[in-house]
């Protein structure tokens, strides 16, 4: 009955959804406000249901009913109860609903805190959010639905796949989608103001906070999904330039582009095309990312589904809403003319370079991405397009924009000079070059990238607090120091963001360019010498988990006479989906991490063992962290809650759009 309800409540949210599509729209048009007021509680209404159809479906993991074909083919009486829990997102079907949840959420948000809007806008926003959802509900409900009945419910599952039995999984997708999903409240910013013909500065204070949040989750869902291929898979990476990493790490180039022009339209009302563009380009490269995963046209890990059918309903999706926000763009190039004039030496320009670079990366990435797939129908040629193109193609851009960051967002508004800029980093730039050659003194040989990374980490990191230390005054250094702890919280987000990149491009270049690998068979009672350390494999043993077996090797690790740690790297079985996994056993630290991995049992005897040094691998994640919780400090600003709360338009019908 529980099943049938959330059926029932998803069928309802998507009636209610192109209720929510077709009446703002036509309100704001007309100027009637009570069609307007309606998209309030409609957006308030989807949300409540879609959460009910989604717990309806939680409930039937939770409780293995297995009447469920979901819960047959995607979970197990035996798993965990995390797991039971995160299988309802684990599939393409739960997956979805999940999507369709969080898009929900945001439409609601904008309802509930988007007081300060126009009421024309706030209208159009929620319609274009609830044209989003339908299309979404609809691809649910006739494609994938989550509540189909098994006629014959079999006594058991047949288990979620193992490699998704992880914490790390568990809360990687959530917070991948909310930062997904999230650019969808920027796209419906962009057209909504489209559709009005107004781009103004108030309209960039507007979309600010939802990019911003929108980034946010996405930073923390890359970083939970590299970090969980870091320790899970067995071999050693953190990025593989996987096509499903790169649907991720696409909008995130975008949304890292768009935060920034938004910027120049609060502050002079200009790049304005550049937002709305990256706006759209935002949401469509989600779109685009969804479209891989679930297209089967890509073999990944991490893809939900292999039904081509369901890709071209997302290609529909994308085309309808992608190519009719784009001509609509075209339609609307006059309202997007830009008020502020800029040198070329100016923040501005400086911003605009940030976003070519972003742009121009994250299209270098698609070509990467989707070119062998393009090969093999268009020329019947199968390529493989790896770490070596994307390594290549990939890393100047991001060298360029790492050398350019610190002297641009220094350089003041309107007009700037290239060497007064330079000179307040004359500093940073001395320190940087230093500890870059001091590097390359003490490195016996090895690779370019470890000076390379130490300096432009030290440039960035430095670089962003001298910014922070230049707009606290002129004045003595204790006037200066509380003057800092004065300034508004965007900027000591913006400064601790675009420290957590330097401190990632370090952890990058230090993991790259530093690790070490010691492959080899040993066996039990055998010690061996890597990285300066001892290992001693003294134990291989078989193990019973909850519902898995294991094979776990107990290797005891030495500096010298100092004892380090006992690493457990395991080979587990799942009988249910009859599928291996490797745990691989890591010793963290601050400044290297000591990786195992155990393989299989050799036929001469022994086992096979996989060992790296990896330096300053915590870094990585460290430095995701920063650039997120610089992310938040910004979001925590109180410019961004008030929200233009100067420029409050009464909430009164307004005359329909020209």
């Amino acid at each position: 009955m529980i099943v049938e309800l959330g059926h029932y409540a998803l069928i309802l949210a998507f009636a209610l959804s192109l209720l929510q599509t077709v009446v703002p729209l036509v309100g704001a048009q007309r100027g009637w406000a009570d069609w307007m007021a309606a998209a309030n509680p409609l957006a308030t209404a989807q949300f409540v249901l879609i959460a009910l159809s989604f717990a309806a479906l939680t409930y039937a993991f939770v409780t293995s009913d297995f009447s469920v074909v979901l819960v047959v083919d995607n979970s197990h009486t035996l798993k965990p109860l995390l797991y039971k829990i995160s299988g309802v997102w684990g599939n393409h079907e739960g997956s979805l609903l999940l999507w369709v949840l969080i898009l929900a959420l945001f439409g609601a948000c904008a309802a509930w805190f988007g007081g300060n809007l126009p009421a024309t806008l706030q209208a159009r926003v929620l319609a274009v959010q609830g044209s989003i959802g339908a299309a979404f509900m609809a691809f649910t409900i006739f494609t994938s639905n989550p509540f189909l009945r098994a006629a014959f419910p079999p006594f058991d599952g047949s288990d979620l796949n193992p490699l998704l039995q992880d914490p790390g999984l568990a809360f990687h997708p959530p917070f991948l989608y909310l930062g997904y999903v999230g650019l969808s409240m920027a796209f419906s910013f962009a057209v909504a103001a489209l559709i009005e013909g107004k781009v103004d500065a108030a309209w960039g204070r507007w979309v600010r906070p939802w990019t911003l949040a929108a980034w946010i989750f996405l930073t923390i869902g890359i970083a939970l999904g590299s970090w969980w291929a870091y320790y899970e898979l067995g071999w050693g990476g953190f990025w593989f330039w996987d096509p499903v990493e790169n649907a991720s790490f696409m909008p995130w180039l975008f949304a890292t582009a768009l935060l920034h022009s938004a910027i120049v339209v609060e502050k002079r009302e200009t790049l304005k095309a550049w937002t709305i563009l990256l706006a759209i380009l935002g949401f469509g490269f989600s779109l685009m990312g969804t479209f891989i995963v679930r297209s089967g046209l890509i073999t990944s890990v991490h893809a939900f589904a292999s039904d081509p059918e369901r890709g071209v309903f997302i290609l529909m999706i994308f085309a309808v809403f992608v190519g009719g926000a784009l001509t609509l763009f075209a339609l609307r190039s006059a309202a997007l003319e830009a008020k502020g004039v800029f040198a070329l030496v100016s923040r501005e320009s400086a911003l605009v370079l940030n976003n070519v670079l972003l742009a121009v990366a994250s299209f270098v990435v698609f070509v990467g991405t989707m070119w062998p797939l393009v090969s093999e129908m268009a020329f019947d040629r199968v390529l493989s397009v790896g770490a070596p193109f994307f390594d290549a193609a990939f890393t100047p851009f991001m060298i360029a924009l790492a050398i350019a960051l610190p002297v641009g967002a220094v350089l003041p508004w309107k007009r700037g000079q290239l060497g007064r800029a330079a000179r307040s980093m004359t500093g940073a730039a001395a320190l940087a070059v230093a500890l870059g050659a001091l590097t390359v003194a003490l490195q016996t040989g090895g690779s370019a990238l470890g000076p390379v990374g130490v300096a432009l980490g030290v440039w960035l990191v430095v670089g962003a607090f001298l910014d922070l230390y230049g707009r606290a005054g002129r004045k003595g250094l204790g006037d200066r120091l509380r003057r800092m702890t004065r300034l508004p919280r965007a900027e000591w987000g913006k400064a601790v963001a675009h420290a957590g990149l330097g401190v990632t491009i370090f952890a990058v270049a230090a993991v790259l360019g530093w690790a070490s690998e010691d492959i080899r068979v040993a066996r039990v009672g055998e010690s061996f010498e890597h990285g300066g350390y001892t290992l001693t494999l003294t134990d291989v043993s078989r193990e019973q988990g909850p519902n898995y077996i294991t094979t776990m090797a107990t290797i005891e690790v030495r500096d010298g006479a100092r004892f380090v740690a006992t690493l457990h790297p395991e080979k587990r079985v799942y009988p249910a989906a009859g599928m291996p996994t490797t745990e691989a056993a890591i010793d963290y630290s601050l400044t290297r991490d000591l990786y195992v991995a155990l393989g299989d049992a050799q036929d001469g005897g022994g086992w096979a063992l996989r060992t790296y040094v990896k330096p300053f691998a915590t870094w990585l994640w460290l430095g995701a962290a920063l650039m997120a919780f610089g992310g938040l400090v910004s979001l925590s600003d109180r410019r961004y809650r008030v929200a233009a709360g100067a420029r409050k338009a009464p909430r009164a019908a307004a005359t329909p759009a020209e």
